[in-house]
Parts: structure tokens; C-alpha cells; sequence
């Protein structure tokens, strides 16, 4: 019988040691959370349920007509020549943000720019001379 206890008795212990230590862990899991942290929310969470970013440009100035070039809200550049004063576009899009960047320039003696995020004014630039020419740059709206 003693020879039996000395082969079997630290199998025993490895055995026994095992299942305290599973059932530890198992207890502490369950205590700490080992549920997911992060749960995707389900519903209608596209792009359009959120309120979309408005950027307005506009010119105006003592000419009649004036070229325009500014950058759309994907940043592409756009030109437009010979656009009756006032001049304004508005733009929508549902990114975090963008940036705005306006010139223009008038055949007239003054010309005015501004850039309008969500209604607020952001920027505005006024010059004067023959053929004015003005900038507004919003570099994050």
C-alpha cells in the first residue's frame, strides 16, 4: 500500500491542483467581466442620420462679374469664370471634417469673400484696387 501511495500521490496533487486553479479562473472571469468591452450598437447608424456639415461660400463685391476658384468638399479644385456678383455655393457632406479655401477675384474696385460653416462665419477677406483679388481659407471646419 505505501508503494501505491508514493506512485499515485503526486499525479494526485497535479490533478487536484488543476481543478482548484479552473475553477479560480473561472470564478474571477465571471467576477471581471469576460463579456466583450467593445458591443456594436444595432439600429440605423448610416451616415445620413447624422446632421451633415454645411459649408457656404460667397462673393460679392462693387464688379459685375469675377472669376472664382475654390476647393470643393472632396478637395477638388473648381473654377468658375465670369460668375455674376453676388456669387455664393453651398456645399453639404456628413465627414468629420474638411477644409475650405476660397479666391476670387472682380472686375470691379472691391470684392469680398467668406466662408460660412453650419451658418456661423468662419472667414471673410475684403480687398480693394483695380481688379481686386481676395482669399479665405478655413484650414479645418
Amino acid at each position: 500500500m505505501t508503494a501505491l501511495v508514493k506512485r499515485v500521490w503526486l499525479p494526485v496533487l497535479i490533478v487536484i491542483a488543476v481543478v482548484i486553479g479552473a475553477a479560480t479562473v473561472s470564478q474571477l472571469r465571471e467576477a471581471f467581466g469576460a463579456n466583450p468591452v467593445l458591443v456594436t450598437p444595432t439600429g440605423n447608424n448610416t451616415a445620413e442620420s447624422f446632421n451633415p456639415k454645411v459649408v457656404t461660400y460667397e462673393v460679392f463685391g462693387s464688379g459685375s462679374t469675377g472669376v472664382i476658384n475654390y476647393i470643393d468638399l472632396d478637395g477638388i479644385p473648381q473654377r468658375v469664370e465670369n460668375a455674376a456678383l453676388p456669387w455664393s455655393l453651398t456645399l453639404s457632406t456628413t465627414v468629420p471634417a474638411v477644409s475650405a479655401n476660397i479666391l476670387a477675384q472682380s472686375d470691379g474696385d472691391d470684392v469680398t469673400c467668406r466662408i460660412l460653416v453650419d451658418g456661423e462665419l468662419e472667414e471673410e477677406n475684403t480687398a480693394t484696387g483695380v481688379n481686386a483679388q481676395t482669399v479665405c481659407v478655413v484650414k479645418s471646419a
